[in-house]
């Protein structure tokens, strides 16, 4: 079988614009057009004022709490120590992390799966502080037409005056936020105080810098071109959806074809559909796209188009819903499920994650003893003829205080610590404590016999670690 290749004449003589329009090509990457966001309210947008308050008050609140005396979270690098709501991580447990970071993949599959980018919508960072900036550009330069002759009015003094202030604020909050973020890893009351005072080190001073200006550019410049280019979400959220993913979507059944028309006046006996073309549903778009247009990568679910659809809706006496939360199903009039396959493999492997890692943490003693025999030599006889081992405790405190552990030693009849047996270990700190252990030869039967190494806290009564060794000796 053959197949032909579908060949299109170019007119050598017209300009090139004419040409790709003839041969259907189009341009890979085109200069941003700035997208000015219409303010809208509705239900939607109360449920991400929510979200956004909860999320920002918890970002830069929680940096200024502490919990008997240390910190609520900090990430202490240099001590290699990780302080999480009254409980110390090491980097042996950054098993840990690991488990988090796929819990946190799975949640996103799971919710994904079911409402599409919802994440992306309500509380992806990149979309808070957007909303935040442009909120503060909307109080000082004005409504969306506002804004638009704003920039295409000449430069004089009121322009500059408010250019400068939205600026201005844009940088304090995106300072606030590099602050907030390097205070999470250096004590903010101690990075405040050395930073006003030149007394920081000059990582510190980058840090912030490097923050501030990420968050300047992000959320005020660049904003949709992050998720549209920048974000891999939105690249590969398209294998999760599926005809019965609840996502954004017009519904052409209702709304085709469209057309304006006075309120009054009967759709029906003018050949409309429910949509009056009125163009809201674009204007209040933060990524400029027409939901009109059918499902689009560039979407993030934040409903907005929804909220400024049901207003027109309501204005019109017509139902609400012509945009709405809704499934590919829905729309075609099929039945949807809300439980399938998929969603039960993410759901499993959600949940078995979370059971594990709830597990490895209600199970964490805050202690850890390891016991190393000197394996220099097997064994030795002392001053009194009896025989001794030598070994190594190695004692880590996790807890958030001092531990005074007192060591004992049991398995055999006669068996006792010659050396220290009571050690204090800092909070966070790791002690190596040379043990010499000696027994009778007369209760020797073995020549590998099986010892166990306590250590009980005075500090904390119910902190008790074993563990096991061997005890070398001669043989009778």
């Amino acid at each position: 079988m053959s197949s032909e290749i579908p060949v299109r004449q170019i007119d050598p003589s017209s300009d090139a614009s004419d040409n790709k329009k003839k041969s259907g090509t189009v341009e890979l990457y085109a200069s941003r057009k700035k997208i000015y966001v219409k303010e809208v309210k509705g239900f939607f947008q109360r449920i991400r004022n929510v979200s956004l308050l909860v999320l920002m008050g918890m970002y830069f609140l929680f940096v200024w709490l502490t919990l008997d005396g240390q910190p609520l979270i900090h990430f202490d690098l240099p001590a290699r120590e990780f302080h999480l709501y009254g409980v110390t991580f090491y980097p042996k447990d950054f098993f840990l992390l690991s488990g988090l970071l796929i819990i946190s993949a799975f949640g996103l599959f799971f919710i994904t799966t079911l409402f599409g980018r919802v994440w992306c919508g309500y509380t992806c960072p990149q979309t808070v502080w957007t909303f935040i900036f442009m909120w503060v550009e909307e109080r000082i330069e004005g409504s969306r037409n506002q804004r638009m002759k704003l920039d295409k009015a000449p430069r004089s003094s009121g322009k500059v005056i408010k250019k400068s202030l939205k600026h201005t604020a844009w940088l304090l909050i995106a300072l606030a936020t590099g602050l907030t973020f390097v205070g999470y890893f250096y004590p903010i009351r101690e990075l405040i105080a050395d930073l006003f005072t030149f007394q920081a080190n000059g990582w510190a001073y980058f840090w912030v810098g490097f923050f501030t200006v990420a968050t300047y550019l992000n959320a005020g410049w660049m904003r949709e071109q992050v998720c549209l280019y920048m974000c891999p979400y939105a690249r590969f959220q398209s294998v999760m959806f599926d005809p019965n993913t609840r996502v954004v979507s017009y519904d052409p059944n209702r709304g085709e074809p469209r057309g304006g028309r006075r309120k009054d006046a009967d759709p029906g006996e003018l050949g409309l559909g429910d949509c009056i073309d009125c163009g809201q549903c674009v204007q209040v778009c933060p990524t400029g796209i027409d939901i009109r247009d059918g499902l689009q990568y560039e979407c993030i679910g934040c409903a907005l188009c929804i909220d400024a659809c049901d207003e027109i809706m309501d204005k019109m006496d017509y139902p609400r819903g012509l945009i709405r939360y809704t499934t590919e199903n829905e729309l075609e009039g099929k039945p949807s499920k809300l439980l399938r396959p998929r969603t039960f493999g993410y759901g499993a492997v959600l949940a078995l994650m979370i059971g594990a890692i709830v597990f490895v943490l209600a199970t964490r003693v805050p202690a850890q003893l390891d016991v190393l025999r000197d394996r220099g030599a097997l064994f030795n006889f002392n001053g009194e003829g009896r025989v001794e081992n030598t070994y190594t405790l190695k004692i880590a405190n996790m807890t958030e205080v001092p531990q005074t552990f007192t060591i004992s030693v049991s398995g055999m009849e006669d068996i006792r610590v010659l050396t220290d047996t009571r050690v204090t270990v800092g909070s966070g700190e790791n002690r190596a404590l040379p043990t010499v252990v000696d027994v009778s030869p007369e209760v020797i039967t073995e020549s590998n016999n099986t010892i166990r190494f306590e250590i009980r806290s005075e500090t904390d009564e119910s902190l008790i670690i074993e563990t096991e060794s061997r005890f070398v000796g001669p043989t009778r």
